[in-house]
């Protein structure tokens, strides 16, 4: 059975109308995905903003530092083996209580 001219341009309309369909599905799915990445970026700018903002708060000082003495500084702060065990229990108390809170003990 050969099909008709007017068939196949029934055909050809519903595939037409079905792949542009497709096409606006891909184009949300690509706007969420967009929407999706720029929110962990804004999460991680704030955070960084706060915790930068908590530093100047608690050591008022380093707002008259440049750039480079900030990171020197903090480097310097950061490997003092103090600093690396407050950190590391800070983390572990942290994963403990987040796994407590879902329901890990």
């Amino acid at each position: 059975m050969e099909k008709s001219l007017e068939q196949l341009k029934q055909e050809y309309e519903k595939t037409t109308i079905l792949l542009e369909q497709e096409k606006r599905k891909m184009q949300r799915l690509k706007n969420r995905q967009t929407y999706l990445e720029s929110g962990s970026r804004q999460q991680r700018t704030h955070r960084l903003i706060t915790r930068g903002a908590a530093i100047e708060s608690i050591a008022p000082q380093t707002k008259e530092l440049t750039e480079t003495k900030f990171y020197s500084l903090m480097e310097s702060i950061l490997n003092l083996p103090q600093a690396e065990y407050f950190i590391r229990s800070a983390a572990e108390n942290h994963a403990r209580i987040s796994g407590q809170e879902k329901g890990g003990d």
